[in-house]
């Protein structure tokens, strides 16, 4: 199993084996992440909540390459913008805390602003 170091190492290898480090500027990144997360959007598109549990079943290796993609563009975003992307996510659920106090917001879908 990799960490995420080793991971965006081999993502980087990839592109750079490549030469497609010239077409991931992180506009095209951006775009590209939010083109796949749509990807994923669409096998629940349509479903039941009972028909997802089963599409999941059926479907898992499909799904998990969407959210690969998901995943890699991420990780390449973050390289090209020089974000930690475990910083930025540790971070945000410190802001998220804040926002969403236990007391407040414990079994709610309500917005912060809501609460």
């Amino acid at each position: 199993m990799s960490n995420l170091k080793d991971l965006e190492n081999k993502i980087l290898a990839f592109r750079d084996e490549r030469d497609w480090e010239q077409f991931h500027t992180p506009k095209n990144l951006a775009i590209s992440l939010s083109l796949e997360a749509s990807e994923v959007l669409e096998h629940f598109q349509w479903k039941t909540d009972e028909e997802v549990k089963e599409y999941i079943k059926t479907h898992k290796e499909e799904i998990g390459d969407e959210l690969g993609d998901v995943f890699n563009y991420l990780l390449l975003l973050a390289h090209a913008t020089d974000i930690d992307i475990i910083e930025a996510a540790e971070n945000k659920i410190v802001k998220s805390a804040q926002k969403y106090p236990i007391d407040k917001a414990k079994g709610s879908a309500k917005k912060y602003n809501e609460l």
